[in-house]
């Protein structure tokens, strides 16, 4: 089912959606309804991932060694 959202925004935002849309040859709603739905699968990832690393990290750590100094330097 899909829902429908009404939100203002300026002219000059507007113009850049429009223009980011009709790079991808799509209306700016549709456009916009894929950026929405694109950053809330992004963060959805990232969610599952931050509560993955809470619960498994430990035992991931206790088998295969924590990471080493060159390595933590490196992130």
């Amino acid at each position: 089912m899909a829902r429908e959202i009404r939100i203002e925004i300026s002219d000059e935002l507007y113009e850049q959606l429009r223009q980011a849309a009709a790079e991808r040859h799509l209306p700016p709603e549709a456009y916009a309804g894929r950026v929405l739905d694109a950053d809330l699968t992004r963060e959805r990832f990232r969610e599952g991932a931050r509560g993955f690393i809470a619960e498994h990290a430990a035992g991931f750590a206790d088998r295969f060694g924590g990471p080493t100094s060159s390595s933590a330097d490196a992130a």
